[in-house]
């Protein structure tokens, strides 16, 4: 496996705030990032109080005992919330060598008749832990100040292929946001196998917002380069497109394949990963871009193994039923046959 270390694209976000020829500049950097990558850092933000606060509590949460997570298991929530243990996910149909939290927005279940489709059992509470209070309301400004520049990062994607600003409002007056805390335990060689703390997939939301702790491991494919290193750096979060924004501007904009490496043996690595869809029942906007973009456009990727759907409510549980295929026949095989 030869991996090059290297530095992505960093954009300011602070020059798509200023106007004039600083949000110019940022747009034209923003649109070639995603041709050429899928994948850059963005600074300049107010994130780093809040980030250095649920790494903190992300720390504390995997310290608990193993009794005290597995009360709060993913099984037990047919929204996906909750702890999943090590090897507990799927990727390509292999264990992840990591242990993580998951949450989304705080909200009711929905109250679902059998015709309704399976996606709306996604919406409900969250699951928290009893002894570590703290961790929600952390975890939810987090999420919150991330959903936040996410919609300005859309906002700014539409206007680098000559859209309306708002062209992606409709769909994300209420979207669909959903974030893990990570921990990756080190493993030595023989351990960890193929050393798949992530397998390598694409992310099926509009966007993903990664908060890396000082440990390297992320990767993305890179088509002349092979697998890249996507090293920390201070301050900044990683972005990369997903399957839904692709969709959208047809092929123009494209998912990236990445992964993460299981770190070397006494080393475990924290991280936050965010993930932005449309909101559940909405359908994703075709893009009808100009004939200088649209003649870039290559259509959006065929993977018989991955369809793609316009329908974000179907795009979303497709991933979710393959990930955690226990919480699948707990909560929804059943209703299914």
């Amino acid at each position: 496996m030869n991996t090059h270390s290297t530095v992505l694209p960093v954009l300011d976000v602070r020059d798509l705030r200023a106007g004039g020829e600083q949000k110019h500049a940022f747009l034209t950097q923003l649109a070639e990032a995603a041709r050429t990558v899928g994948f850059f850092y963005v600074t300049g933000h107010e994130l780093c109080r809040l980030q250095q606060q649920v790494l903190h509590k992300t720390k504390q949460f995997f310290a608990l005992p193993a009794a005290q997570k597995q009360a709060v298991a993913m099984v037990n929530s047919p929204h996906f919330r909750g702890y999943t243990q090590l090897q507990g996910e799927l990727t390509q149909g292999k264990p992840d060598r990591r242990e993580q939290f998951d949450l989304m927005q705080e909200q009711a279940a929905v109250h679902l008749d059998p015709s309704d489709p399976q996606w709306w059992q996604l919406v409900g509470p969250n699951q928290w832990p009893q002894s570590l209070p703290g961790l929600k309301p952390v975890a939810l400004a987090y999420q919150d100040a991330l959903t936040e520049l996410t919609v300005d990062l859309l906002g700014a994607f539409a206007e680098s292929l000559e859209q309306p600003a708002d062209v992606f409002g409709e769909t994300v007056q209420k979207p669909y946001t959903h974030m893990k805390l990570i921990r990756y335990p080190g493993a030595s060689d023989q351990e960890a196998g193929e050393r798949q703390g992530v397998g390598a997939h694409k992310d099926p939301g509009y966007l993903t917002i990664v908060t890396q702790d000082q440990q390297s491991g992320l990767e993305v494919l890179m088509d002349e380069r092979g697998w890249v290193t996507v090293p920390p750096l201070e301050g900044a979060v990683v972005v990369n497109i997903g399957e839904l924004l692709e969709l959208a501007s047809d092929g123009y904009l494209r998912a990236t394949y990445h992964r993460v490496v299981t770190p070397a043996a006494g080393i475990d690595r924290y991280s936050v990963a965010f993930f932005m869809a449309a909101q559940l029942d909405s359908e994703v906007p075709l893009l009808q871009l100009p004939d200088h973009l649209k003649v870039k456009a290559l259509g959006p990727s065929a993977d018989p193994e991955n369809p793609l759907f316009y329908q974000v409510g179907e795009n979303v549980l497709k991933g979710r039923l393959r990930s955690h295929p226990d919480v699948a026949a707990a909560h929804y095989i059943k209703r299914a046959s």
